[in-house]
């Protein structure tokens, strides 16, 4: 949360004075001269005081003058003109300020402790589907001008929120209950930054968004459990997915393959056949071609050629007298009598 830089400081010369006023008084009052030279003393030490100024490193100093704005200051030790002439009111532009929303940061260390007071006028937000959201977020902005930051709005601190409370309501009043809780809260807190950025360049107030960031997304407490089972569901549901994904990526190819390779197997066949075909067609032809010119050579030809191609498939060799009742062998032709030699 930033400060209010209008604030007045307490000054400790004002106050010694104040003091030493009350024990004059008490005492009955001093002589003329001493208030003189006290009112001289105190004037002189007073504007030497109130001439000098320092500016820390994360701070830009913007100098008033009569209330009205003259400049700017580095970081540094300056003189500006006393007795409250000049004003210089320090603005924290090196640091990256922040507004939380739903939650507040009682002490930031390297273990962080949170409020535990209860927020829900910040963090209870109605989705596009009419659900209800509990959402704890914080705006995080840097002051690049700080004289815009001080006089373009009355109030810094309250119109950075009162916008950022207002763009979040719009962004996530058209978006699903399901998106906030799960897939795209990433995307709706860049929406918001860029939404959000447009108001405040359209305003002037000399603000950079650093980051929108959703801290926390939850379902209210009255319903979380039944959200929690829901989550679950889908959950378990996706992981059924994936897995019917990754049984579809692993036996759709296989299956394709063996279709594949089974295609080329019948087209390979059957242009094997069709070659075989062709040459038998052919083979005929020729034969034909040649049975028209010499029909007797070219029969006993055939008759010769396909002899040689049975007779060594037979085992044994029976010759039969049309004159014989029964079958009688007259020549052992088998392979034992080949194989012994003739007598």
């Amino acid at each position: 949360m930033s400060q209010n830089p209008w604030q007045p400081r307490q000054d400790p010369l004002e106050q010694a004075l104040e003091a030493i006023v009350k024990k004059f008084k008490s005492t009955g009052g001093p002589p003329k001269k001493l208030i003189m030279g006290i009112v001289v003393v105190a004037l002189v030490l007073f504007g030497a005081q109130s001439a000098f100024y320092k500016v820390d490193t994360e701070e830009t100093g913007v100098i008033l003058r009569l209330g009205k704005n003259i400049g700017t200051a580095t970081p540094g030790l300056h003189m500006k003109l006393p007795f409250g002439i000049d004003q210089v009111i320090p603005v924290k532009t090196g640091r990256v300020l922040k507004e939380e929303f739903g939650f507040r940061t009682s002490r930031a260390d390297v273990r962080s402790s949170y409020s535990s007071r209860e927020y829900d006028d910040e963090s209870l937000i109605l989705t596009g589907d009419l659900n209800v959201t509990d959402l704890e977020w914080v705006v995080q902005y840097q002051i690049m001008d700080p004289v815009k930051f001080l006089f373009n709005i009355a109030d810094p601190s309250a119109t950075i929120r009162d916008l950022s409370e207002a763009m979040l309501r719009i962004v996530i009043g058209n978006s699903k209950v399901t998106d906030v809780l799960t897939t795209d809260r990433e995307r709706l807190a860049i929406e918001v930054q860029k939404e959000l950025q447009a108001i405040f360049d359209y305003y002037d107030i000399g603000i950079r968004l650093v980051t929108v960031k959703f801290q926390d997304v939850n379902p209210p407490k009255e319903v979380r459990g039944a959200f929690n089972e829901v989550n679950e569901a889908e959950q378990q549901r996706e992981s059924l997915i994936f897995q019917a994904r990754e049984q579809y990526n692993r036996e759709v190819p296989k299956a394709r393959g063996v279709a594949r390779s089974k295609i080329l197997d019948a087209e390979g066949y059957a242009l094997a056949r069709i070659n075989r075909a062709t040459g038998e067609a052919q083979r005929f032809k020729d034969l034909l071609r040649e049975y028209a010119k010499a029909p007797e050579v070219t029969k006993k030809r055939l008759y010769l050629e396909r002899m040689e191609q049975v007779l060594p498939e037979i085992k044994e060799l029976y010759i039969i007298d049309s004159d014989q009742s029964g079958v009688m062998p007259l020549l052992p032709l088998g392979k034992g009598s080949l194989s012994g030699g003739g007598q």
